[in-house]
């Protein structure tokens, strides 16, 4: 795995793993279960309640353990799997015209209407990053192509912490300025 995400991107194709159906997706991966330290006594050291998931494609891989129910944890894994591909993995943008039906469904009059909480949240910001990508991190040829304002897709990707600065260092790689979320 990658210590800079965008400037050594994992490609795949399309359509990209963020943008997969929850069973499909888990198809993909590899699901593992262990045990946490922490606060939570006996039934921490008893009960193997955290999940990790591994993306056999691209072995990317997230965990999640803080809550005491595996199957809760399975969810907040695959959340965090899905923003972590979304953030590391590019997948083909198409000639001509571009945007998939859920971003169409998201955007209106150039504003993206996504909370970074949504479920639909990594499948949008992977979308987004790809056509940075392909744009040559512009952002203005990206929003562009992605038919909103340059402002609106900055909030999109500065909504993760992570991904911003991801961007901001592909971008300063590059020789361009970093951007302010």
């Amino acid at each position: 795995m990658s210590a800079h995400p965008l400037i050594d991107p994992i490609y795949v194709s399309a359509p990209h793993p963020a943008t997969l159906d929850d069973d499909t997706f888990l198809t993909e991966c590899v699901l593992g279960r262990g045990r946490t330290s922490g606060p939570g006594g006996q039934h921490r050291n008893r009960v193997q309640t955290m999940v990790t998931l591994t993306h056999k494609p691209t072995g990317v891989e997230a965990h999640a353990g803080e809550r005491r129910s595996p199957e809760v944890n399975k969810r907040v894994a695959l959340k965090r799997l899905r923003l972590q591909l979304a953030i590391q993995a590019r997948a083909p943008v198409p000639l001509g015209d571009i945007g998939s039906d859920l971003w169409r469904s998201r955007v209106r009059d150039g504003k993206i209407a996504c909370n970074a909480d949504h479920r639909d949240y990594p499948a949008m910001l992977a979308e987004a990053l790809d056509v940075i990508h392909n744009a040559g991190l512009d952002l203005k040829r990206a929003s562009t192509r992605l038919m909103c304002t340059r402002s609106q897709l900055i909030k999109l990707i500065a909504k993760e912490p992570s991904a911003l600065a991801a961007l901001n260092e592909a971008r300063e790689s590059k020789g361009k300025h970093p951007l302010r979320g």
